[in-house]
């Protein structure tokens, strides 16, 4: 089992009965979110110091990344599907 340490949150109480309803295990869901949102950020900030290491990306490395993430390029943003 991986080291674990107790916390105390607070969180809405309607937001507490939510998770009661899709989830027996609380404790597990909250950890996978927090999972997420550290992975996200550390994600961010990568991203950030490539950038300010190699300027911005360009639209091509951009479409090329949406394209491996989402099997497809997204339509460019301001474009209107016919």
């Amino acid at each position: 089992m991986a080291d674990t340490a107790r916390v105390t949150i607070t969180l809405p109480a309607a937001q507490v009965e939510a998770l009661k309803q899709i989830t027996d295990n609380v404790s597990g869901y909250v950890a996978d979110a927090v999972a997420r949102r550290l992975r996200g950020e550390l994600i961010d900030q990568e991203l950030e110091r490539h950038q300010e290491e190699h300027g911005e990306f360009t639209e091509e490395e951009l479409a090329k990344a949406r394209a491996e993430i989402y099997g497809k390029a997204l339509p460019e943003a301001g474009s209107v599907a016919a």
